[in-house]
């Protein structure tokens, strides 16, 4: 399995998923998501599963957008401590919003073209270790190797912690919706920024070498 070795020191690996941690992308989507996993997925929840349950069947998928095979992995030892979830943002088909109220400030600020990052996260006792950064390198570096000019994501105005990480790794807000407020969301007013930055010609060597390696299987 393709893998990236870690700083010296870092104590982390970082490498790609594999069909056996759909429950954990799941769990850190839940975080990464402010809520809003937990909406789309509680539409498709059957009496008596989890929510976690439900990401993981939709994470366990292949062949699909919103799959393990789009999703790079941090590990400590065995452990799963951080995933990052990213691909190339393909045309909206028919050109049209998604309709769900909710939804739709998000599928307005879509970037085609872009290397999307729809989530990141870190388990709370392994932040400030540089995994989310390991992570968004490698993320640079697979735009890079699938020659894509530009990375998006879309981050919630209220969340200061986030918002302040990713303008630290020369992300820019370029265009914002207001959210549509919903109970599962954590945060019921602001907007929805889509923030984006240009690709570096240039990421760690041993990260361009992981996503060389790997990413021809995960298209």
């Amino acid at each position: 399995m393709a893998r990236i070795a870690p700083m010296a020191g870092a104590g982390f690996d970082i490498r790609w998923a594999h069909s056996g941690d759909a429950t954990e992308i799941a769990r850190l989507f839940l975080i990464a998501s402010d809520g809003l996993a937990a909406y789309i997925w509680g539409g498709n929840t059957s009496p008596g599963q989890s929510m976690e349950e439900t990401g993981a069947a939709r994470y366990a998928r292949e062949g699909v957008l919103f799959s393990y095979q789009n999703c790079l992995i941090a590990t400590s030892g065995p452990e799963v401590i951080g995933m990052l979830h990213a691909f190339p943002m393909p045309d909206r088909a028919g050109g049209e919003a998604d309709p769900d109220p909710v939804l739709r400030p998000y599928s307005e600020l879509e970037d085609p073209g872009s290397l999307y990052i729809s989530g990141l996260a870190v388990y709370p006792r392994h932040r400030q270790q540089g995994v989310g950064d390991a992570l968004m390198d490698c993320a640079e570096a697979l735009a890079i190797t699938r020659a894509l000019p530009r990375i998006s994501l879309i981050c919630f105005e209220r969340n200061d912690t986030a918002r302040a990480f990713y303008a630290r790794r020369g992300f820019t807000v370029v265009d914002r919706r207001p959210l549509v407020p919903h109970p599962t969301l954590h945060y019921k007013d602001g907007d929805a920024l889509l923030m984006v930055r240009k690709t570096f010609l240039w990421a760690g060597s041993k990260a361009i070498d992981f996503c060389a390696a790997g990413d021809s299987h995960h298209d």
